[in-house]
């Protein structure tokens, strides 16, 4: 089964805390996932940013919402037990608890005002229930970054195949290889580039050259396009080399990269190296999220 969104975690989470023991997040992680019967793939599942798992994640939301409503509390970090009133509401018996549910309690009302005030919208909407806070915001970066993504490639296209060699290597000077473009960076081009479209160091020092090869396409690239540079390398005696292209490569054109050490990068790639490096983007706004540091409140 697929990862069970934070609100359909509420309930089995009250019930395994209903032995009125206490419980730390880590145990209760586990025994969920058990519940819910996720596999090891499912159970390595991470958010966008690649920080943290989606169900870790997502029963941590769910303790934190029964916690606003009353119905859990924490009397030390990392461990949660149920309260008398989340005891209450196991005796009732009710076949789910979302967020509707927990409307009823007083104090969860006050804490999803205050998140409106906010302007955090995260419960409402059928697509917004089903992701906690994190999720929505790592969602919403994510789309961003896909338009903005798509927005270089056709950038990218519009442009001259000159400019696009440059672009190439100002990407690979911001990325860390070589020193300056008037040291290391050296766009060649032209008829007679014999398939080498640039050169640039691979380290400041000069210790290795890497050649590239840089395509501005529609078309998929495939293997006989990476074997003339495999060619035009061996002419150079080079044992390295980059192909970029704005479409996308065949998986025969994987295969013989990589038997041939270059390495490929496609337009999706490529434009997330450009984001990533601040080349041909500029800055709009950024955002700090902080998460509170549990051993600064820790007392012996």
């Amino acid at each position: 089964m697929a990862v069970p969104d934070y609100q359909s975690i509420m309930l089995p989470l009250l019930e395994f805390a209903g032995d009125i023991q206490e419980h730390s997040i880590r145990d209760a992680i586990e025994e969920l996932a058990i519940r819910f019967k996720l596999t090891d793939e499912e159970r390595r599942e991470l958010l966008p940013s690649g920080t943290q798992f989606v169900f870790d994640n997502r029963v941590g939301w769910s303790r934190t919402y029964l916690k606003k409503a009353g119905l859990l509390e924490s009397k030390r970090r990392g461990y949660f037990n149920i309260t008398d009133k989340g005891l209450d509401v196991l005796n009732q018996k009710p076949s789910k608890i979302n967020v509707d549910f927990l409307r009823q309690y007083p104090e969860f009302i006050e804490f999803i005002t205050v998140k409106k005030k906010k302007g955090n919208n995260g419960d409402n909407g059928s697509d917004g229930e089903e992701k906690t806070p994190e999720e929505a915001l790592e969602y919403a970066y994510q789309e961003l970054r896909d338009n903005l993504a798509q927005e270089l490639i056709e950038s990218i296209k519009s442009c001259s195949s000159k400019f696009f060699e440059k672009l190439v290597i100002d990407l690979l000077l911001e990325m860390g290889y070589g020193g300056s473009r008037k040291d290391t960076g050296k766009v060649i081009g032209g008829s007679g580039d014999a398939g080498i479209d640039g050169i640039i160091k691979e380290d400041k020092l000069g210790l290795d050259t890497i050649y590239i090869q840089a395509k501005r396409w529609e078309n998929t690239v495939t293997r006989p396009e990476i074997q003339k540079f495999v060619g035009a390398l061996s002419d150079k005696n080079a044992k390295k080399g980059i192909f970029i292209t704005t479409s996308s490569f065949s998986d025969n054109a994987y295969k013989s990269a990589e038997k041939n050490n270059v390495v490929l990068i496609d337009g999706e790639t490529l434009a997330g190296y450009m984001i990533d490096h601040g080349v041909g983007v500029s800055k709009v706004i950024s955002y700090d999220i902080n998460k509170i540091d549990t051993d600064y409140f820790y007392e012996e």
